[in-house]
């Protein structure tokens, strides 16, 4: 990430139009926008992701031994474009034509460039996230996510690193686009915690400006854990 980006992120502030698209969460510096992704433009992504992305399980070392991550993950960007975290490097594969198109809305609705995609499959309730922040240092020192889902809503969980502090839970609906920068990101954690009740296939497309220089990472919980807040 160049400097020039970086400076942009510090400073981001989302467009009107997308903010008066919005609806209400009590997380600062976040937005949600249900009806993001036209309905048949859902359904025909949710069968492509399904049908030709080359899902993996990422293994990680914990305690000594190697755990699998509790859901499945592929990475696409420009070239050149590599996430780290939790010592494991992803590089990007070549945007597929539906993820460079969906790139692009996300980009010109958000006012801000994206250049990888981390996307992760929930096959069910029982896959899921754990707490952890974006801060990882190859994301800058203020960065912006942008996360549309398909597919199966999930509930979506933030809480304040403040110990003690309370969990705020939102359903993120099929199609639509969450938007996280500045003190949501700063100041609080999230996580995608399990939902044994929940059968269904969701798939989330967790937008992010990422420099190609890999770096170590700090806090990012790649497993579960949900039951530990912050």
């Amino acid at each position: 990430m160049d400097v020039a980006t970086a400076h942009t992120e510090a400073n981001y502030a989302p467009p009107d139009a997308l903010v008066r698209a919005s609806t209400d969460f009590p997380v600062p510096d976040t937005l949600l926008v249900p009806d993001f992704v036209a309905r048949d433009s859902r359904a025909s992504l949710l069968r492509t992701a399904l049908a030709d992305f080359e899902w993996q399980q990422e293994r990680f070392v914990m305690f000594g031994r190697q755990v699998a991550a509790p859901r499945l993950s592929v990475c696409f960007g420009e070239r050149g474009a590599a996430y780290r975290y939790s010592g494991v490097e992803r590089q990007a594969r070549p945007w597929p034509d539906a993820v460079r198109a969906l790139a692009e809305q996300v980009s010109a609705a958000t006012g801000w460039h994206t250049n990888f995609v981390l996307v992760n499959l929930y096959r069910a309730g029982h896959d899921h996230l754990g707490w952890h922040s974006d801060d990882e240092r190859d994301m800058g020192p203020a960065p912006v996510v942008a996360t549309v889902s398909i597919g199966a809503p999930r509930t979506f969980r933030m809480s304040a690193r403040r110990k003690g502090s309370p969990n705020h839970d939102v359903t993120l609906p099929s199609g639509s686009l969450f938007l996280m920068w500045g003190r949501s990101q700063r100041d609080y954690r999230h996580c995608v915690p399990r939902r044994l009740r929940e059968k269904g296939e969701r798939i989330s497309f967790s937008f992010r400006n990422t420099a190609n220089v890999k770096c170590p990472s700090s806090r990012h919980s790649p497993l579960g854990g949900e039951s530990k807040k912050p």
